[in-house]
């Protein structure tokens, strides 16, 4: 299924803008847009709505028909609890993670400790979660690192763009996470060359436009053969104003979803 995630409203939920879009505003964006999913991923004011707050999210979601993805970062085991706890109140079936957190940068060995505390709360709920490729750690250890458990509810949230800050390559992220995939982030990305010819800027790109080989992703992964959604999001700078950047956010959207739908 294509989705649309919260980094697709960056620059709408920023504070940068005059009118902030809410979460129900993003909910109500999406099913204008005829998605039917979304995922609320690095969201920070989730973490501080009251219970009624996040009933009413819930509630609108439900009636928009929208399925529910969460996103966070970090693997505490008390921090994992309380995601499991609002996946609850969304009916959310998927969580995704990063093994580092705000607070948390755990070695590899009591990662796999916090991951044996808290994946069991999550299979016994039937919720997965997925844990991003992304600079800070090898793509290759987190693979080996989620391998190991043989969970079917522990898996790989692919963002091949995250990893070239590494040194790595998109493709053989790709490759190496393939039979571990669980979700997929979707954004195209590119280098320009920095005033003066001094360097390189690495950030997103119009989808189909920049170096992600899309095609290759859906080849190796087979999201849609296995049921892996795909969530749409944007590294788009800021464009000078909040009316340029707001209208070239949308127009990105549209674009990639115009991209993912003509593949399918």
């Amino acid at each position: 299924m294509i989705g649309l995630g919260t980094y697709a409203f960056f620059w709408q939920h920023s504070p940068r803008v005059d009118d902030p879009l809410t979460l129900i505003g993003a909910l109500e964006a999406t099913r204008a847009l005829e998605v039917d999913l979304f995922q609320i991923c690095d969201y920070a004011p989730l973490e501080h709505m009251s219970d009624a707050a996040l009933n009413d999210a819930a509630s609108a979601a439900r009636n928009l028909g929208l399925t529910i993805e969460l996103g966070t970062k970090g693997i505490d085991p008390d921090h994992l609890a309380r995601f499991l706890q609002l996946a609850e109140v969304f009916d959310a079936r998927l969580v995704r993670s990063m093994l580092y957190g705000p607070q948390s940068r755990p070695t590899l060995a009591e990662a796999e400790q916090h991951l044996r505390e808290a994946l069991p709360a999550y299979e016994a709920s039937d919720v997965t979660l997925a844990l991003e490729t992304y600079e800070q750690v090898a793509t290759a250890d987190l693979v080996s690192l989620v391998a190991s458990f043989g969970s079917p509810q522990l898996g790989i949230c692919l963002d091949p763009g995250n990893v070239v800050a590494r040194l790595e390559r998109p493709r053989d992220a790709v490759e190496l996470a393939a039979p571990l995939v669980a979700n997929v982030h979707v954004k195209d990305f590119a280098f320009a060359r920095q005033d003066g010819w001094v360097g390189f800027t690495y950030s997103g790109a119009p989808m189909g436009s920049g170096l992600h080989d899309y095609p290759h992703l859906l080849e190796t992964v087979r999201p849609r053969e296995r049921g892996i959604n795909e969530i749409v999001e944007h590294w788009l700078p800021w464009q000078g104003d909040p009316e340029t950047t707001i209208r070239t956010e949308r127009d990105w959207t549209r674009t990639t979803l115009e991209y993912l739908r003509s593949t399918q």
